[in-house]
């Protein structure tokens, strides 16, 4: 039709009708048959065409809250030569379209800028329903599971069963502490979760991080500070003594029996006073001495940090620990995996702590036959630079395993018990740990990772 507009065309379509309505009747006793059924059929469809153009608008209503129920924003709806009132209605619907689009891109950029947010934290995050099935886990809990994908809490049975047990039970805004042993790392896991529904599912999010430095530290400062006091203390109870006790042994050198000037005195007492004072001073310089040495738990330099290749360093140690192991009839080598490797480290402080660990190894392998000390260097699953010492010696029992790093701690009989405790500070000036494994009358490894 020439005229689109909608009234118009409805107007020009109901005389259409009305004519054709009347023709029908004026055909009705003709005595052609073909044309009241022709004309009836035009009737028919006039009718069904106006029907469906009526229609129209609520074929657009239903387009448009089609559109709006599966969020397909980008249509468009024209009715400009339809009339002013349906011009109204166009611009209106493509208005709450606009609307809705703008809505929907700030929501996705929002939704991706959160989404980038929680990809680049370090702090590892895992949601997921309270069956286990997880919805979302974050590279950071990715690195710290070493998994690639995660499909349920239940598949972390085989790092941990206490961690899989305690991220199914915890309860919103509780904190939980879990303690890992995964090969060579030890982690300490600090947990806190915290609900919300999603339709008809409860879920979990759950942030989950690795606080062993912090802990470490925390415990290293604590013992610094108990060492600063005590030495303190002793020395400034100490150092008096010491130094009268050397005064008068000086002072009673003058009244000396054997001297012919001297008044006279027995001289059985005045040897007595005399080495009374000796063994005074002794002890007082012999405990002096040994406070002294406590006091390098709390006067660690600051390292010297340098680029040093693993093979030279381990090559340096065993060769100059071999005489010494050589003596003892221990076979010590040691393997890189792969052949280069890079540290950032102070030499001479790590050389320290792996010589005080290779003679602790000598120490446990006392009377062993064939004895062996291995070194091995290399990355670990995490891909941190990592070196380990494993001895077939005698091994540590499990209730001490825990109390080795405890400063004053020693099960030899002539140890100072500073020494493991002076290896996890330097390990930790490095930015690294230092662990320890062990079965009894079978295999302990000591391992540092940086």
């Amino acid at each position: 039709m020439v005229y689109k507009q909608f009234r118009v065309n409805v107007i020009i379509r109901v005389l259409l009708l009305t004519v054709s309505c009347l023709l029908l009747f004026l055909t009705l006793n003709s005595t052609f048959i073909f044309t009241p059924v022709l004309i009836i059929g035009l009737v028919v469809y006039q009718v069904w065409s106006m029907i469906r153009y009526v229609d129209r608008t609520n074929r657009e209503l239903t387009n448009f809250l089609e559109s709006i129920r599966y969020s397909e924003f980008t249509r468009t709806f024209a009715f400009k030569e339809a009339g002013s009132s349906f011009e109204a209605l166009s611009e209106a619907f493509n208005e709450v379209m606009h609307d809705f689009q703008q809505v929907r891109s700030e929501k996705e950029e929002h939704l991706h800028y959160l989404h980038s947010i929680v990809q680049n934290l370090d702090i590892s995050i895992l949601v997921y329903q309270r069956n286990g099935i997880v919805e979302m886990i974050n590279p950071a809990a990715k690195k710290l599971f070493q998994v690639n994908t995660l499909k349920n809490i239940h598949k972390l049975e085989t790092l941990s069963k206490e961690l899989v047990d305690t991220l199914l039970a915890i309860q919103p805004g509780e904190n939980h502490l879990v303690k890992v042993q995964d090969d060579d790392d030890i982690l300490q896991l600090a947990i806190q979760s915290t609900e919300f529904k999603v339709k008809h599912k409860t879920i979990m999010l759950t942030t989950v991080k690795n606080i062993q430095n912090v802990l470490e530290g925390q415990e290293t400062e604590a013992w610094q500070k108990l060492i600063r006091v005590l030495t303190h203390e002793i020395m400034n109870s100490i150092a008096p003594i010491s130094s009268l006790s050397a005064t008068i042994e000086l002072m009673i050198k003058e009244y000396d029996a054997k001297s012919e000037d001297a008044p006279h005195f027995d001289r059985e007492a005045v040897d007595e006073i005399q080495q009374a004072l000796q063994t005074i001073n002794k002890r007082s310089t012999g405990l002096m001495n040994f406070v002294e040495t406590y006091r390098s738990l709390t006067k660690i330099p600051k390292p010297n940090f340098a680029m040093v290749d693993m093979n030279n360093l381990l090559e340096n140690v065993v060769t100059l620990m071999k005489k010494e192991t050589e003596n003892q009839g221990i076979r010590m080598h040691y393997t890189m995996e792969p052949g280069s490797i890079e540290l950032q480290i102070d030499e001479q402080m790590i050389s320290q702590v792996l010589i005080n660990l290779i003679k602790n190894s000598v120490h446990a392998l006392e009377g062993k036959e064939n004895g062996e000390i291995l070194i091995r260097g290399y990355y670990n699953k995490r891909g941190r630079p990592t070196v380990q010492i494993i001895d077939n010696g005698q091994g540590i029992l499990p209730d001490v395993l825990d109390k080795i790093f405890i400063p004053f701690f020693t099960t030899k009989r002539q140890g100072s018990g500073i020494g493991l405790s002076l290896s996890r500070q330097i390990l930790r000036l490095h930015g690294g740990t230092i662990t320890a494994q062990s079965v009894p009358d079978n295999e302990t490894i000591f391992s540092l990772t940086f």
